[in-house]
């Protein structure tokens, strides 16, 4: 699922021997880059000799890159996800090993950094990289327009009228982000194929389409606001034509704007119940310490 998978990990000499395995149909040592060896072993051997002279164990970070099985990426496109991991990571201009396998017609890149700085005998410190890769994976997908895993849809970017009271109050305390709204627009677009999935992709995010007053596409969020579905998803209006049908067949904004105020009062209509269900539920355990405290002070008084 995940195009970009990375780990630090030492193993110098066994990394090197699963790299130019010969159970692949293809090898090519694409790029050795700040090592003094021209071969795989010789250099991960040396990011090995380097790392002596630190406590670091896990000397390297290793790196998968692998394009979904049925799409075909250049070695420019995968030589690009790479540096982009490496400026990510924090990895930039640190010695590195690119290698490319090619298996069943398949082909993928492995990257390999030291992780020792060389010129202060130290490594460089990588944090949260699992997280940073899923991220980047998911600009990926929406960059090249592929239908997103579920896996990586953001599940911050979830139907806003399904909140829960403490997730209302944080959206109603951090606001809308330009940057989250336009992430869930082209999330909805990319794992969707007609009409009906790009409806349910949308409504799962919070927007419902609807036809714009002057016969666009646009979408409307839970705060009713009106957005251009072609603009925020980056798409042109002919494709989003092609897949939706015509806009004529949508609902306008303000009949679509009814239907979304009736779906939020009824959301609204639950989160004040649960409100006033948990104030009678403190409010009884008030009650009932209130009491225990009063039993046990006439006791010691008696």
């Amino acid at each position: 699922m995940t195009i970009l998978i990375g780990s630090q990990r030492g193993g110098a000499s066994d990394l090197a021997l699963h790299l130019m395995k010969p159970e692949n149909e293809h090898i090519d040592v694409h790029e050795i880059r700040g090592f003094v060896s021209a071969t795989v072993m010789g250099a991960l051997n040396e990011a090995y000799a380097l790392s002596k002279a630190t406590r670091c164990r896990k000397f390297l970070y290793s790196l998968s890159a692998n394009p979904p099985p049925d799409q075909s990426v250049s070695t420019e496109e995968l030589i690009g996800m790479i540096d982009e991991s490496e400026a990510r990571l924090g990895l930039t201009g640190q010695p590195r090993v690119v290698v490319f396998h090619e298996k069943q017609g398949r082909r993928h890149a492995h990257c390999v950094w030291s992780r020792i700085k060389a010129s202060e005998l130290k490594a460089v410190h990588i944090a949260f990289d699992h997280k940073t890769l899923v991220q980047l994976t998911r600009e990926i997908f929406l960059r090249h327009g592929w239908e997103m895993p579920q896996g990586l849809i953001d599940p911050r970017n979830r139907d806003q009228r399904n909140f829960t009271l403490a997730e209302w109050q944080q959206a109603k305390r951090t606001g809308q982000d330009p940057r989250g709204i336009k992430t869930a627009l082209q999330e909805a677009w990319a794992v969707s194929d007609d009409k009906a999935s790009l409806i349910h992709a949308l409504a799962e995010r919070g927007f419902e389409l609807a036809r714009g007053n002057r016969g666009r596409f646009v979408v409307i969020d839970a705060q009713l606001e009106v957005y251009s579905f072609p603009r925020w998803a980056g798409q042109k209006t002919k494709d989003v034509r092609a897949r939706v049908g015509d806009e004529a067949d949508l609902p306008g904004i303000d009949e679509q704007k009814v239907v979304i105020r009736a779906e939020m009062n009824d959301m609204l209509g639950r989160l004040q119940n649960d409100v006033t269900r948990r104030a009678a539920a403190a409010q009884t355990r008030f009650e009932t310490r209130r009491w225990s405290a009063s039993g046990k002070v006439v006791q010691s008084l008696s």
